[in-house]
């Protein structure tokens, strides 16, 4: 039944948001406002970044180093920079990086906001805190904007996450990571795994739409 239902909604509804997402949009949630651009994952018509700024709601966060990259328009890295945090912000998408610019600005925070596909331009430093939105679809993404949504055909957005976290680390980094059912876990899991880590479910969140998990990595 929930498939059915699932399925019925998500015809209907996945039209119309396409069309609303056509255009640039303003987002506000709570005392944050960000600009999306077109081809810039909107925070605010999907679960997942909700689920994970809640999480990251739970951290003290004041004098942390944290992490977000694929951090598209923002939002949760301007909430730790609100909260006192030392942010780095990172997008491979070239109009994400001038959407985190904006925002930042507009919100009155400072982050060190860097174009990179994963780790290929940031430092190797360690981090007190990492907020992963992936994407999650086992496609290859053609352009900017499917980077936001695709991992590859064989999940090499993952290997490369995996590959290289390490050195973004010291003993007590908290690493948090938001998926869908829509993903392949036990890929992810297996990839993860491969490369050293562990991921441990923290909770998970159903709604009409989809069901959502967090998990630790370690």
């Amino acid at each position: 039944m929930r498939n059915a239902i699932k399925h019925i909604v998500g015809a209907t509804w996945q039209p119309l948001l396409v069309k609303y997402l056509s255009r640039p949009r303003t987002y506000r949630y709570k005392n944050i406002v960000v600009d999306v651009p077109v081809s810039v994952f909107h925070p605010g018509f999907f679960f997942s970044t909700h689920i994970l700024l809640n999480q990251v709601k739970r951290l003290a966060l004041n004098g942390k180093k944290f992490l977000e990259p694929g951090a598209g328009s923002g939002l949760l890295s301007i909430y730790a920079a609100r909260m006192g945090a030392n942010v780095t912000a990172t997008d491979i998408n070239p109009a994400a990086v001038e959407c985190l610019k904006r925002n930042s600005s507009r919100n009155g925070v400072r982050m060190n906001i860097i174009e990179s596909d994963l780790f290929d331009s940031l430092p190797a430093h360690p981090f007190d805190v990492i907020a992963i939105n992936p994407p999650y679809y086992r496609k290859r993404p053609l352009s900017h904007a499917d980077y936001a949504w695709n991992c590859g055909e064989n999940g090499e957005y993952f290997e490369k996450l995996f590959g290289g976290l390490g050195n973004y680390l010291h003993s007590k980094t908290e690493i948090l990571m938001v998926l869908c059912d829509g993903s392949d876990i036990e890929m992810i899991k297996s990839i993860a795994k491969r490369n050293g880590f562990q991921m441990h479910l923290l909770l998970s969140k159903e709604s009409i739409i989809e069901k959502n998990f967090i998990y630790s990595i370690e």
